[in-house]
């Protein structure tokens, strides 16, 4: 069981939030962390590239020249990967890089990243955050005073919020995600962070926050 300080936007303290770290996960799997990270990478993968290989290029397939007595070496066709304008020898084609673990993993996964946040003391519980208008400037203050700017965060909502979601989006180091979309590679790509009660009480499973 720990205690962590739950702070408002301006950065002071108005409660404590108490929770075992096991209801997230008994440990912190590295193996199974480094797997899903390289499975989020090669699914981010475009795989578009393509180069034409020499029966892809336009041109005659008839020999250069007779084969003998010219006193030459040999030579193909124009189209051959040793001639300038040929085709490459091991051409690339379109390629599908993706592909996806088991769903239960990538979940347990997404929960071990969450405990690394709170073992390793990156991770900061606010109370609430609701805002009447999309202002940046407010956003910006709030890391601040929290003690996070300067420094990658991801900012954990309960829900989809458009006006936080806009407030947020000319922050370069900050991204912001729902409870429900959160993943490990987005929780172990950002150094800190800050969720609300809301959305810590949604990845527990439960219907309130413990608050003292």
């Amino acid at each position: 069981m720990i205690s962590l300080p739950v702070k408002d936007k301006s950065g002071q303290e108005v409660g404590t939030y108490e929770f075992d770290l096991a209801e997230l996960a008994s440990e912190v799997n590295k193996q199974l962390l480094h797997d899903v990270v390289v499975m989020y990478e090669a699914n981010r993968r475009v795989g578009t590239v393509k180069t034409k290989s020499r029966g892809m290029v336009r041109g005659s397939t008839k020999k250069l020249y007779r084969q003998k007595g010219t006193g030459r070496a040999r030579a193909g066709a124009r189209r051959t990967p040793v001639r300038r304008g040929g085709g490459h020898t091991f051409a690339k084609a379109n390629r599908d890089f993706s592909y996806r673990l088991p769903r239960k993993a990538v979940r347990l996964a997404t929960r071990m990243a969450l405990l690394s946040k709170f073992q390793d003391d990156e991770a900061t519980v606010i109370d609430l955050l609701s805002m009447e208008a999309p202002k940046t400037k407010e956003v910006a203050s709030m890391l601040k005073a929290l003690g996070v700017d300067g420094q990658t965060v991801l900012l954990a909502i309960e829900s989809h919020d458009p006006v936080v979601w806009k407030s947020s989006r000319n922050i370069a180091a900050l991204g912001v995600a729902p409870a429900a979309e959160l993943n490990a590679y987005d929780l172990l790509h950002q150094k800190r962070l800050v969720i609300t009660k809301a959305a810590l009480d949604q990845l527990r499973g439960v219907g309130g926050s413990e608050e003292s």
